[in-house]
């Protein structure tokens, strides 16, 4: 249990609500003229940034757990670095060590899934996003995993491909298409055949998340797994290439799905007795196909049936996920790598305290406020109460607004009914609708999350209550490809769709104390302001001391 402190004593009795807000995608631009941030009417936030207590936080690299400070950060390693209050080394980090030390290849899964090929002389296919991204995967551990199987005398695999275009530049595609079958090539002799077999972009095949749109997996296991439902074509350089003389504005995560076919029959087709390995090493669009291609592994029968689509009469393949992507659920079986063993979480520590705790967010990020912010955990602790606002299934840049004002009254009403010591949430539009590169649609949908917090932050003074608002990882901040070096935007203004390296905000909306609350300096810090010291942070407001394991809180008492 966390110990009061008599330096926090001014919230012992937990009467005063804490709220933290984060803002999806809200991060804070060297080159303003490519920000939708910068560009949106936000009265609220710029206000609060003017006139209360504010710094700047690092959301992307080591500081989330990520290998190096090249990498972007995410929604999901920056929830568990919140919601932790400490640095794991998050899934590609994971990965690269596993690949490494070749634990992977060592392990009883990758072991079982070989054995299992080589035995019935059956096909091994790969599944999951070609890029190197580094968010949900990297091409490099495919192409590793591809090496290995050679050198364990696999004899035929078959790839099939997510094209990404949000994590990378949007229609970069060939970039990674190109030297790929060059590599294949190179890796192709007697007796290793390894091809492209089927894909399309991951907005419309295989990856949805959070049971938003069931179709898109159904689409996806129709290519990949049957073999139709989608044109065929000579090789994925064709059909990507033909996908874009039809549609010249169209970017990679939008492209429809494609099979590769030898005199018009697939050449991979996923078959009983194969093995599968979706190669993603983030969870969140990875669960729903990975429940699929599992229920084949185990079922009893051709009869028996699947409850969001029809699998056909698959079965008795093996399947293993890059990672174990639901603990809870424990889901996959079979996984090569092992997660982080999260422990001690904000969420664990303020139950165990018996601090009551309210979470909300849309259907798009709920499960980030959850499940990643309790460290991969699917159930609420005791005391924990989740809301669920189900997003429209439509483009984001359609309705660039989103479900923020169902957040915002989700909120309001937590805050009036003072069941609630600690309150969270999330606004997804920055994030959504800045992976679309639609500057217009991501300046409305900041603007929208602004009204929304105006709206919250009002009530919050009404009844006398601390806020922290602040964002998880940069992404309408930059909406345009910038100049690596300089953060200047290109000149030939490249719409840009991925997440950046930007800092994110954070500011302390005090409507309690008369500004007894303040900052740090930096020197009094252990590390970089991160998000992983907000649970300590959190938590001194709450009127305790940080659990022993979490990094520094960032406030002080006394002006």
């Amino acid at each position: 249990m966390l110990n009061n402190s008599h330096d926090f004593s001014f919230n012992a009795n937990h009467q005063i609500p804490v709220l933290l807000v984060v803002m999806d995608g809200f991060g804070l631009a060297r080159d303003k003229s490519g920000s939708a941030i910068d560009a949106a009417h936000k009265p609220n936030f710029d206000f609060l940034w003017n006139n209360f207590p504010h710094i700047t936080l690092k959301a992307h690299g080591k500081a989330v757990g990520m290998p190096s400070d090249d990498d972007m950060g995410n929604s999901e390693v920056g929830h568990n670095a919140i919601g932790a209050g400490q640095i794991y080394d998050q899934g590609a980090a994971l990965v690269n060590n596993a690949i490494a030390d070749e634990s992977l290849f060592l392990g009883n899964s990758w072991q079982e899934i070989i054995g299992n090929v080589k035995t019935a002389n059956k096909t091994l296919h790969f599944i999951g996003l070609f890029s190197d991204g580094n968010v949900h995967s990297h091409i490099e551990h495919l192409k590793a995993m591809l090496v290995r199987s050679k050198q364990d005398g696999v004899k035929s695999v078959r790839i099939h491909i997510l094209l990404d275009g949000r994590d990378v530049s949007k229609t970069s595609a060939l970039d990674y298409l190109l030297p790929f079958e060059e590599f294949l090539q190179n890796l192709n002799d007697n007796n290793f055949d390894a091809k492209i077999a089927s894909g399309g972009g991951r907005q419309v095949i295989t990856m949805d998340r959070y049971d938003a749109n069931w179709k898109m997996v159904e689409l996806g296991w129709d290519v990949h797994i049957k073999g139709e439902n989608a044109p065929k074509f000579e090789s994925a350089k064709i059909a990507i290439e033909t996908f874009r003389q039809q549609n010249p504005d169209i970017i990679d995560q939008d492209l429809p799905p494609f099979i590769i076919a030898e005199n018009d029959k697939p050449v991979g087709k996923i078959n009983n007795g194969d093995s599968v390995v979706f190669f993603n090493f983030r969870g969140d669009r990875a669960i729903e196909i990975s429940k699929a291609l599992e229920f084949c592994e185990f079922r009893k029968s051709p009869q028996e049936k699947f409850n969001y689509f029809d699998v056909g009469d698959l079965m008795n393949i093996k399947f293993a996920g890059m990672l174990q992507y639901d603990g809870d659920l424990q889901l996959p079986k079979r996984f090569l790598v092992p997660p982080p063993a999260i422990k001690n979480t904000m969420s664990q520590w303020l139950s165990q305290s018996n601090i009551k705790q309210f979470a909300c967010a849309e259907t798009q990020k709920f499960g980030h406020v959850t499940y990643f912010w309790n460290g991969n955990r699917s159930k609420a602790f005791d005391g924990e109460v989740w809301k669920e606002v189900p997003s429209d299934v439509i483009p984001f840049e359609q309705r660039p607004w989103m479900k923020s004002a169902e957040v915002a009254d989700e909120v309001i009403a937590a805050l009036r009914s003072g069941e609630f010591n600690f309150i969270r949430c999330n606004f997804a539009n920055g994030d959504m609708v800045g992976h679309t590169g639609d500057f217009t649609a991501a300046t409305l949908a900041i603007e929208a999350v602004d009204l929304a917090l105006g709206r919250i932050l009002k009530v919050l003074k009404e009844i006398g209550g601390i806020a922290l608002i602040t964002a998880d990882h940069g992404n309408a901040d930059e909406m345009f490809e910038t100049d690596k070096k300089s953060g200047q935007v290109l000149v030939e203004k490249k719409a840009k769709t991925s997440h950046t390296l930007n800092p994110v905000p954070l500011i302390l909306y005090d409507t309690v104390t008369n500004g007894n609350i303040q900052f740090k300096n930096p020197q009094e810090l252990s590390n970089i302001p991160g998000l992983s010291n907000l649970a300590a942070t959190v938590v001194n407001l709450l009127g305790f001391e940080k659990h022993q394991c979490w990094n520094d809180s960032l406030i002080k008492f006394g002006k």
